[in-house]
């Protein structure tokens, strides 16, 4: 008779196998590890579990890691998707009109579209908590309720965990963008130091070309949706508020502000859903036409972005 052993961690029963933190709730034996298992299970006990059987679904129209299986990812790679972009955001105050996570959901809908039009690319969850300030005392944006801060090396050590995840996996190309002026120097940081640990295999690299929001807002400028030099001076202008509006009318009160009057930012009026909803995609094409030249230009040059390798 086989003799079976448990180890309860917290409120589960774990076995752990090299690669694999599978659930022994249901079964605790001594067999060694199966090379073939993946998918949290083991390939011994369903075919679903083994590295190499095929998807039962088609694959999903999404560029998104998160909303994918694991057999969608493993398929999207092996068809070629091994670029791998990490969109860093924020929870920081913005306005009396604007939801505290601007930034990640400015990045639901840009990640979206530079990914889709790499066409061999797939976006990493959003990494919303960045740096926005210090704690003790309260500095920068954590003066305001709602803010959430982590510190520099924290940011740091979840963006170099995140990339070797990545890298463990095969991405060939590993992208940072970041939608918030403070993510800037801790993404170069890291991704100067991992492009050069692993000579550009794979290519690490932040781009700066995307957190550009002095273009956007004079391209909108150059289309004649706003004039120069008009603020209502707050933490806001129309490129954020249209880019967020994309992604979700509701993120920028869009409803409320119309039903008192309140629909306009620096002098641009939202008002009208259909205008907002042509002004704001022109926004996002603008926007990740920009980042995917920037992207393909860092990839060429193995992750250099003044010297060419």
């Amino acid at each position: 008779m086989m003799i079976r052993t448990r180890v309860a961690i917290g409120v589960g029963v774990f076995c752990l196998l090299p690669g694999i933190l599978a659930s022994a709730q249901t079964r605790g034996d001594h067999r060694p590890p199966d090379p073939r298992s993946r998918g949290g299970g083991d390939c011994r006990d369903n075919a679903y579990n083994c590295i190499d059987t095929p998807n039962p679904l088609p694959a999903p129209d999404t560029v998104w890691l998160e909303e994918m299986t694991w057999m969608d990812v493993r398929d999207a790679m092996k068809g070629g998707k091994t670029t791998a972009i990490i969109p860093t955001g924020g929870i920081e105050p913005n306005g009396p009109w604007l939801a505290l996570g601007k930034h990640n959901y400015v990045l639901r809908s840009n990640c979206d579209a530079i990914a889709r039009k790499l066409g061999n690319a797939l976006c990493a969850p959003i990494i919303s908590l960045v740096p926005e300030g210090g704690i003790e005392p309260r500095t920068g944006h954590m003066l305001t309720a709602g803010t959430l801060t982590v510190r520099e090396a924290t940011f740091e050590a979840v963006l170099t965990d995140t990339v070797s995840s990545l890298k463990a996996h095969g991405f060939r190309n590993i992208i940072l963008i970041g939608d918030s002026g403070g993510n800037q120097a801790g993404q170069k940081a890291v991704a100067e130091k991992l492009n050069a640990r692993w000579k550009g295999n794979p290519v690490v690299a932040h781009i700066p070309e995307y957190y550009d929001y002095a273009s956007v807002l004079q391209y909108l400028v150059e289309i004649g949706v706003r004039k120069p030099n008009v603020s209502d001076h707050i933490h806001d202008d129309p490129a954020i508020s249209l880019n967020m509006f994309n992604t979700d009318p509701n993120t920028i009160r869009w409803e409320q502000r119309v039903k008192i009057g309140k629909a306009t930012i620096d002098g641009v009026n939202i008002a009208d859903k259909a205008k907002a909803t042509e002004i704001a995609k022109k926004i996002v094409e603008f926007r990740a036409t920009k980042t995917v030249e920037a992207i393909r230009k860092v990839i060429a040059h193995k992750g250099n972005t003044t010297t060419p390798q």
